[in-house]
């Protein structure tokens, strides 16, 4: 028997994913309910915009690097 996971907390929710993660209807169900609640407001961008990877991570490491000195 399903339990009603819409009026679970999303602490009950995980808890529920993690003790059914082996019943795949269980857990898809649990886990389409719980990513329903996320807030796309609050959802953070990728902070990097690694259109030349190479040199822009060398660029962080050379000032992280001249911080520490």
């Amino acid at each position: 028997m399903m339990q009603n996971l819409s009026q679970m907390t999303n602490t009950e929710l995980k808890r529920f994913l993690s003790e059914n993660r082996n019943n795949e209807e269980a857990f898809r169900a649990a886990l389409e309910v719980l990513m329903s609640r996320r807030d796309p407001a609050t959802q953070q961008p990728y902070p990097f915009d690694l259109e030349n990877p190479e040199t822009q991570v060398e660029a962080l490491l050379r000032e992280k690097l001249a911080q520490s000195e």
